[in-house]
């Protein structure tokens, strides 16, 4: 291994990435920084002038990687192999350990072309920053592993894109996330028949983003730990009523790690059948489907390190996904409930009975948790037509205590905070026409407010 005198990425940067260099924006105006997540990997010190030199001309972190690096990888895209991906727009620009000792990517998009481009132009809209913004920052609120965002700079430019009004203004985003390796990262290297290649990056992942040691036989232990955490992330989409809307194996993190926000939405509802990408015809990547794409997905990867391992052993830790998505499945529902698992053969039920009652009732996900948080519902009783559907839920939260204290102002709101479509709409309307800002750091504050109420543990 390289000496640490570079980022640990430095050690597999000869077959997993290429050097690039940032675009040269005409403009950096820095509309978006977040202290609280610079402050976790020692940057929140930073001013604005060295904010927008680093990420928005991309000057080099002192002692950090030299030169940014696209990342290669390949993918199923709507179930399809496509072999021609990379990062088209974007870059890791940096690792740095966090304040609980993890090592964590600075990566970019919309930083420039790269060998990866193709015909796009390798730029983001700024629109498409600000969607960022507000993804990350509400599933974040909501409990779900995600990427942040850790920066957005206007940069000065008109984008043409056929699917928005254009010209269109311009900005360059940076996320701090987990690692930035991919199912399809492990796809590529397989398919090309980069056997030694594949157990490095193998190695690399254990080691780097899973603080642990390789041990005997490396892959199946990635693999069980990716069973796990991506078992955790679809969980997490449904107890969030979440649609991530492109859930290609080149968008799963190997941490389980949600990342990569395009055409997403928050269902208000519990619609199986809610679609966010206009272009999913198929309702694919649906709501209620999410979670049998990402065991898809995760049967890629099994399939790339079959080059590594026995088919049938990683076969038998591919049977545990289902048992661990319903396990952690039940844990997001009572946990987003707030309140405490009985470990019983109570809490799936619980579960199960929120799901129905929900789906047959039309009661808006937000609504509904918002109002039974801690396990008993609060204010005005619902409707006779609509209280029925929740009988069930009633009476097995009768033996649950609370996980949570509810004397956080929140919880005296006359409703949740919630971030659908026509509020994201409005926000960048703001800003499109405006240049008005305030209605975007306002929801920002509201978002981590409603964070702060749920108490999530560290």
């Amino acid at each position: 291994m390289a000496s640490r005198t570079q980022p640990p990425i430095s050690d597999i940067a000869d077959f997993l990435a290429d050097p690039v260099a940032a675009a040269d924006f005409p403009e950096t105006i820095l509309r978006f920084r977040n202290d609280r997540a610079a402050a976790e990997v020692g940057l929140g010190s930073l001013g604005d002038a060295a904010w927008l030199d680093h990420f928005g001309r991309f000057a080099p972190l002192p002692g950090n990687l030299p030169q940014p690096l696209a990342l290669r990888y390949h993918g199923h895209q709507f179930r399809m192999y496509n072999p021609d991906l990379g990062d088209g727009r974007g870059f890791t620009f940096a690792q740095l350990r966090d304040d609980r000792g993890r090592w964590l990517d600075l990566g970019t998009k919309g930083s420039g072309q790269t060998p990866y481009s193709r015909f796009g132009d390798g730029r983001l809209t700024l629109k498409g920053g600000v969607r960022e913004i507000l993804a990350t920052e509400m599933l974040e609120a909501l409990g779900v592993p995600t990427s942040r965002t850790f920066s957005l700079i206007e940069t000065g430019e008109a984008l043409q894109r056929n699917d928005e009004p254009s010209p269109t203004r311009s900005g360059v985003l940076v996320r701090l996330s987990h690692g930035h390796v991919r199912i399809g990262s492990f796809q590529r290297l397989a398919t090309l028949g980069l056997t030694e290649e594949l157990d490095r990056l193998v190695r690399y992942t254990l080691d780097t983003l899973y603080a642990e040691q390789p041990g005997e036989e490396p892959a199946l232990r990635l693999l069980g730990h990716v069973v796990d955490r991506a078992a955790g992330l679809a969980a997490s989409y449904m107890a969030a009523g979440f649609v991530h809307g492109v859930l290609n194996s080149d968008n799963i993190n190997v941490t389980g790690e949600s990342f990569d926000y395009g055409p997403w939405r928050f269902t208000s509802s519990w619609d199986p059948q809610f679609v966010a990408a206009y272009f999913d015809h198929q309702g694919l990547y649906a709501f209620g489907r999410q979670p049998q794409a990402i065991h898809w997905d995760v049967v890629q990867l099994a399939i790339a390190l079959s080059k590594l391992v026995d088919v049938e052993a990683l076969g038998s830790v591919l049977d545990g996904f289902p048992a661990a998505y319903e396990q952690a499945y039940v844990r997001a529902m009572l946990g987003r409930l707030g309140v405490v698992p009985r470990g019983d053969e109570q809490d799936l039920p619980l579960a199960q009975a929120m799901e129905q009652a929900l789906a047959s009732s039309g009661v808006g996900i937000d609504r509904f948790f918002f109002d039974w948080s801690g396990g008993r519902r609060r204010g005005a009783p619902q409707d006779a037509a609509r209280a029925e559907h929740f009988v069930a839920v009633e009476a097995l939260l009768a033996s649950y205590r609370a996980a949570r204290t509810l004397d956080h102002p929140y919880w005296s709101d006359p409703g949740p905070c919630s971030m659908h479509i026509e509020e994201v709409e409005a926000i960048w309307s703001a800003i499109g026409q405006d240049d008005d800002w305030q209605p975007l750091h306002h929801k920002v504050a509201a978002i981590r407010r409603m964070g702060e109420a749920h108490q999530w543990p560290n």
